[in-house]
């Protein structure tokens, strides 16, 4: 069955699908990708300006070496300039994997015989959510299948749950929803939980595909997906944040899309996405695909070095899908989160032995499965910040006053002090002896680096209130 728009709400009436997958080929198939050309679109990339689709196109027929190396080069450039050399760790939490979709690359899929459905109680969320601060989380994006008790009240509940939770210096500063789409009324309800970014992503922008991979549920509707997050900004969530999972078309369809997406949501609504997400496709349990799209991971860097040209105000997510070595490479291209000491089993962070059927409460496989201080330990070996910072969710710097900020770059002004005072709470809280030397120096070397006096002068300060017992402190 397909849901029509008409069905969930009069909101829902206005939104119509805004990609044509002709004007998309249309764009790659006469795209022209010459080495001065390049460099001019990488120029330009690198003074803060967006890309267009047919500049964007040029990149993505880029294939020669030498001008692909130069893509990856202008992504790392541009990512310092506009983000410094900070990482945000954030963790998923798993709420419920009861769903009535039926999608072929998911372990959630309806007809899953082998999944293990269940759904965390408040007392069990409680004690995921103890275990995670005990790690030193401090942000969290709570997961949800799409099922009807999975509605927007149970959703701000468990939102609420999250933010209550306090252990020792522990607590949760942003709680971030990657759920099913809502009607308008539905995101106004999330919203005033205090969430920080509603994820929705449409998994393949093409239509025809998109149809062959869901097979039943709500999530068939490929417009009523594809609107979702105008429905959010119409609810008043103003951070939301948008994906593909890679390998169910042309990589190269998927990244222009993803740009077409991101100039609606800046048109219509003069806000681009907060962040863009790039899952591949990986096994799962009950999976059910097969598809020539697989992507490599040659091409999985190249597009993600794409992307940050294309939008460099937007953070990028990279998860734990992808493998450990990977994931270091790629962070220097464009990512500006990951996730560190990932679990996707429901109630895995606080039960410490899994059965084999245990494991198929998952939705996919992880094949990075180092803890949150093993990623930390080797972000500084990089040079890296670890930062678990949410001041501008807290401050108001969202949607448009967000982008006033990181449209120009001017975020990074904000994001290295508050990443180094939040790796500074970390050290002190819960790093090994070994971890806290190569923290402090970190913190060290880069407060030396600042030009700015006034602004070394106050890290140092709020650094000694830290060692004192305070916490929570940002600019």
């Amino acid at each position: 069955m397909i849901f029509t728009p008409e069905k969930y709400s009069i909101a829902d009436e206005r939104m119509k699908p805004f990609i044509d997958s002709r004007e998309i080929w249309d764009y790659i198939d006469n795209a022209t990708s010459s080495k001065e050309r390049i460099r001019e679109i990488i120029a330009k990339s690198l003074s803060k300006c967006r890309l267009n689709l047919g500049e964007v196109a040029c990149l993505l027929n880029a294939d020669s070496p030498e001008l692909i190396e130069e893509i990856k080069q202008g992504a790392k450039t541009l990512k310092s300039t506009v983000y410094g050399n900070r990482i945000v760790l954030f963790a998923p939490l798993y709420i419920g994997n009861k769903c009535l979709n039926d999608c072929t690359y998911c372990g959630f899929r309806s007809s899953n015989a082998d999944a293990v459905r269940k759904t965390l109680s408040d007392q069990e969320i409680v004690k995921e959510i103890e275990s995670l601060e005990d790690e030193g989380q401090k942000r969290l994006i709570l997961v949800f299948g799409e099922h009807a008790e999975y509605n927007p009240e149970f959703i701000a509940h468990t939102v609420k749950i999250a933010y209550s939770v306090k252990k020792g210096n522990g607590e949760i500063r942003r709680v971030n929803i990657n759920a099913a789409p809502l009607d308008v009324e539905g995101y106004q309800i999330v919203k005033a939980s205090g969430i920080g970014t509603y994820q929705v992503f449409q998994e393949t922008y093409h239509p025809e595909a998109y149809q062959t991979y869901h097979l039943r549920g709500r999530k068939a509707d490929y417009g009523y997906r594809l609107t979702a997050l105008d429905r959010a900004q119409e609810g008043g969530i103003d951070d939301v944040g948008i994906g593909v999972l890679f390998g169910l078309y042309d990589w190269r369809y998927e990244v222009l899309a993803l740009v077409r997406h991101v100039n609606h949501l800046e048109a219509c609504y003069h806000v681009g996405p907060h962040t863009i997400s790039f899952p591949r496709v990986k096994d799962s349990s009950g999976m059910n695909l097969q598809t020539p799209y697989f992507v490599s991971d040659e091409d999985f860097t190249r597009l993600i070095a794409i992307l940050r040209l294309a939008v460099p105000y937007t953070g990028m997510i990279l998860t734990a899908r992808e493998p450990a070595r990977l994931r270091d490479e790629i962070i220097q291209f464009g990512v500006s989160q990951i996730d560190g000491g990932t679990k996707i089993e429901l109630g895995s962070y606080s039960e410490k032995d899994h059965s084999e059927k245990d494991l198929n409460r998952g939705q996919f496989h992880i094949n990075d499965d180092r803890s949150l201080n093993e990623i930390i330990d080797e972000l500084l070996d990089q040079e890296m910040i670890p930062s678990f910072c949410t001041a501008c969710y807290r401050l108001g710097r969202t949607g448009e006053h967000f982008m006033e900020f990181s449209v120009p770059g001017f975020i990074k002004r904000y994001c290295t002090p508050n990443a180094i005072l939040t790796l500074a709470e970390y050290l002190v809280d819960y790093a090994p002896e070994n971890t806290a030397h190569k923290g402090w120096k970190a913190i060290n070397r880069n407060i030396g680096k600042m030009e700015d006096e006034k602004t070394k002068a106050s890290i140092l300060e709020k650094i000694e209130r830290i060692k004192a017992g305070q916490r929570d402190l940002y600019t």
